[in-house]
């Protein structure tokens, strides 16, 4: 037992010696090795990230989802530098890591439109298009005409037009990946979130067209937002409507050539993907297309692929069954096929998700709170960008108010997106991007906990 155990010690301490001297050699092997090190060193990269995410679910423990445990550990990665560990920087710019993050967040969009539905959003459709229409205009109100010029005196209005715009955005994938991960998005609130996220990401984008063509021709070309306008509402009823009518046959047609689960899966994962090719045609944003694409997909578009053997064998223990035998595999198996494209699409998910939520908390740059100025800016440019969101709450009518507030507040990567753009055209100073920053930090931080407390205290919906 006593050499058992000593061998096991051992094991670890040959093991973590072998990872030390792995980490040392990288980056000699990053400088000198060309692209086949770069190579390698994308697995490296795939693997830390990943484990790196497990190792954020300690949150669980007190209490706090999974992504937040996923973006704190995202910000000690993107910030060893400050302790002088340097090699993992490159990462932070990788090309591939940054698609796998934005594929990510496809899959997860996809994700949750799957586990929702068309019905469940109409119901709420009124009330997630009013949440969206306040969650947009109040904060752009706010950042334009009351706290830009209050708290950054003596910028441009061009300026203040940004952040306003910046001050719209929602990151739909933060505040979804909660409600997903605490089993609450049946709930009419996620819905109404959920449903408000997609108005809020075409409303935003209609800001941000019209307010780069303000800076960029000094006029608003009417012509221009009404293409944008005709774009969006074209794509998201015209998803709903092929996608039901289209499905039913592609699914019929790939049937004759193979039935088997590989098949199933190849369909529903190209559905997704080219949802998000051509939302980003008709310049939306991919995660609306996933979404769009997750709604529009049903069970009983692929009844073709039910294998008849397979079919055989569970009739003939029906019918040798008892009643309450048999009762009890109808439900096992109305979940099973209720729940199969959910199932398909898991493992993908725990592949790719926590890319996106680790490369966001490695772009968080702590360096830049270490400077009081801006850090008390940015402190009060977050209180307003909370303001603004929590408003729109109270359009939801009778239902958690709260909750659908805080649930707007995050603007994750869709606000760095909008600084990003203004800070290109030459409108958002190295400065104002910086408190920009902190703001969005800051909202993407706090809003997990807080929507975890809330959503404790909510019935699981049955």
């Amino acid at each position: 037992m006593k050499s058992r155990r000593a061998l096991g010690w051992a094991s670890i301490a040959l093991t973590a010696f072998l990872v030390l001297e792995i980490f040392a050699a990288a980056p000699a092997r990053a400088a000198g090795g060309g692209e086949i090190a770069h190579s390698a060193l994308l697995f490296l990269w795939i693997a830390i990230i990943l484990i790196a995410a497990k190792i954020g679910c300690l949150v669980d423990r007190v209490g706090q989802p999974m992504v937040l445990g996923e973006l704190l550990m995202g910000i000690a990665l993107g910030n060893l530098g400050l302790i002088g560990i340097t090699w993992l920087e490159p990462m932070r710019a990788d090309e591939t890591i940054a698609f796998l993050a934005e594929l990510g967040v496809v899959i997860l969009l996809f994700q949750i439109g799957l586990e929702s539905s068309v019905q469940s959003l109409l119901k709420v459709g009124v009330r997630a298009t009013l949440v969206a229409v306040i969650g947009v205009v109040v904060p752009f109100v706010l950042g334009t005409w009351l706290v830009g010029p209050w708290l950054l005196p003596g910028l441009s209005f061009n300026s203040y037009l940004f952040l306003g715009a910046t001050l719209t955005a929602t990151s739909v994938g933060i505040t979804g990946r909660v409600f997903r991960d605490l089993g609450k998005l049946q709930m009419p609130e996620a819905q109404i979130v959920l449903g408000a996220a997609v108005i809020d990401d075409v409303l935003g984008l209609v800001i941000l067209a019209v307010v780069s063509a303000i800076v960029s021709s000094g006029s608003l070309d009417g012509v221009g937002l009404g293409i944008i306008l005709f774009k969006a509402v074209a794509f998201l009823g015209g998803a709903l409507l092929m996608g039901q009518l289209a499905a039913p046959r592609v699914s019929r047609i790939f049937a004759r050539i193979h039935t088997g689960v590989g098949m199933k899966f190849t369909l529903v994962i190209s559905t997704c993907l080219v949802f998000a090719f051509i939302a980003q045609l008709m310049d939306l944003a991919p995660i609306v297309g996933a979404f769009a694409a997750g709604l529009v997909l049903d069970e009983v578009h692929f009844r073709d692929f039910d294998r008849p053997e397979y079919d055989r064998d569970i009739e003939q223990a029906l019918q040798t069954a008892d009643a309450e035998t048999r009762a009890r595999m109808e439900r096992v198996l109305a979940h099973h096929h209720e729940k199969h494209m959910e199932h398909l699409i898991e493992p993908v998910g725990h592949f790719l998700v926590p890319f996106f939520f680790v490369v966001t908390g490695m772009h968080v740059k702590l360096d830049l709170l270490f400077n009081v100025q801006a850090l008390a800016i940015a402190l009060a440019l977050t209180v307003a960008a909370v303001i603004g969101k929590l408003v729109s709450g109270l359009a939801a009518g009778p239902l958690d108010r709260w909750l659908i507030g805080w649930g707007m507040v995050p603007r994750g990567e869709v606000g760095l997106i909008f600084a990003a753009v203004g800070s290109s055209l030459g409108v958002i100073s190295p400065e104002v991007f910086s408190v920009i920053v902190i703001m969005v930090i800051l909202t993407t931080l706090i809003t997990p906990g807080i929507l975890a407390r809330l959503l404790m205290r909510a019935p699981r919906p049955a």
